[in-house]
Parts: C-alpha cells; sequence; structure tokens
C-alpha cells in the first residue's frame, strides 16, 4: 500500500493506493497557504475513513514541484520523516509529471503541462506522445523540456505546432492563449486539477521497477535554482 502526498501548491492532494484494489481514497482541496498545519491530520483522517493503520503504508510517493518552495518544503519534510520513521521507500515524482498523466493522450497533439509560478508567470514542461512500446514519462507522455519559467504571452508564442495546454492557469492566462485557438486546445478546468491518485499510480510504477529515492538526497525542483526535472 502507498501513500501519496502532494503539496507542491495551494491545492493539496492525497491518495492511498493498493496493488489489488487500486486507489483506496483520494482527496483534493484548496488549502491556501496552511500546508503544515493541513498535511499530517488530513493524513490521520484520511486513513482512519478507509480503516487503514500508518503501519499498513509500504511506501511514500511525494510530488518534487516545481510550486511553492513552503509547500514543497512542508510536503517532502513530512514524507521523510515518515520514510525514515518507518523505514520504507519513498519515491519522488515530479509535479507535472502528474499533471501531464492526468491528460487523455491525443497522438496528434505534443503537450505543454502548466503551474502558477507567481508574479503573473508560468512553470511549463513539453510532452510528445510516447511511440509504440517506447516507456511514457506519464500516462503515455514523454517529457522532452522543462520546466521553464513563462509567461503566458510566451508561451503562447513558444506554441508552433498543435498542442494541448492542461493544468493550473489564471483567466486571463486561458484568454491569451485562447488567441491561438489554430494551435493550442485548452483542457477545462476538471481535467487541468492535479489527481494525487495519479501521482500515487506513478510512484507506485516506480516503486515496483525499483526506482526510489535516498530521502537524505531527494531535493524539491524550485524554480528559482533552475534545476532540472530528474528522468
Amino acid at each position: 500500500m502507498l501513500l501519496a502526498l502532494d503539496s507542491s501548491t495551494r491545492h493539496l492532494g492525497l491518495a492511498l493506493y493498493h496493488d489489488e484494489r487500486g486507489v483506496l481514497a483520494e482527496w483534493s482541496w484548496e488549502a491556501g497557504d496552511f500546508h503544515t498545519r493541513a498535511l499530517a491530520p488530513m493524513i490521520q483522517t484520511l486513513l482512519a475513513q478507509v480503516g487503514v493503520s500508518v503501519a499498513e503504508v509500504q511506501a511514500l510517493g511525494v510530488a518534487l514541484g516545481p510550486g511553492s518552495f513552503t509547500g514543497l518544503r512542508s510536503g517532502l519534510a513530512l514524507a521523510k520523516g515518515l520514510a525514515y520513521a518507518r523505514g520504507i521507500p519513498l519515491v519522488g515524482v515530479p509535479t507535472l509529471d502528474v499533471v501531464a498523466a492526468g491528460v487523455p493522450l491525443d497522438p496528434e497533439r505534443h503537450l505543454a503541462a502548466t503551474l502558477l509560478a507567481g508574479r503573473g508567470r508560468l512553470a511549463v514542461a513539453w510532452y510528445r506522445p510516447a511511440a509504440p512500446d517506447e516507456p511514457s514519462t506519464a500516462g503515455g507522455w514523454v517529457r522532452v523540456q522543462g520546466p521553464q519559467v513563462l509567461t503566458a504571452e510566451q508561451l503562447a508564442h513558444a506554441i508552433r505546432q498543435p498542442t494541448l495546454v492542461a493544468g493550473e492557469l489564471r483567466p486571463e492566462d486561458r484568454a491569451r492563449l485562447r488567441r491561438r485557438w489554430k494551435k493550442v486546445r485548452l483542457l477545462s478546468p476538471a481535467f487541468c486539477v492535479r489527481r494525487p491518485a495519479l501521482l500515487a499510480e506513478l510512484a507506485w510504477a516506480r516503486w515496483q521497477q525499483g526506482q526510489v529515492d535516498d530521502p537524505a538526497d531527494l531535493s524539491p525542483i524550485y524554480l528559482h535554482t533552475g534545476t532540472p526535472i530528474p528522468g
């Protein structure tokens, strides 16, 4: 059983994943700036709701960002603490991979996954459809570039082929991107919410493949550092 947590932005998420039963629980909510206050009690409540004890959790998945400095620090610190205390594996997943995993595959289009980065900017990672028998990064998509920091205007100009755009966007960002309607297809807000169950599924797959992380070395992806997304 794997517990996944995403505190990348003000939109928090938790999910509990079982190898045979699939998604046992999934919570997603707007928590504002109260990551530290919200996460630990919500984990306890989620486990209690489905009658699972923390001792039954065999692995942890955590979103690595990019995102909020405070949110990522709080979420990763909690995940590391649980991993150390329980002696269980920890798997970090780039947050934009979680966004991409929730987008239905379109073999005719590329994908730009986005997160709000503050000061009117966006964090953007670019994906293409996976070729037959090619390992995918997220739900059939292969990451080809990112993350990078762009304004909506810069993102619109960077799109030169049919592209899906999904993830966090302000209303004015959507309005700007709609002007590129011949190249851009904006997914509805319901398809743009990061699903913690997808984070759990990605982390589960990587855990089963032996792709676990050393908690001592695992770090968030902060935009201001220019740190590349791990493969």
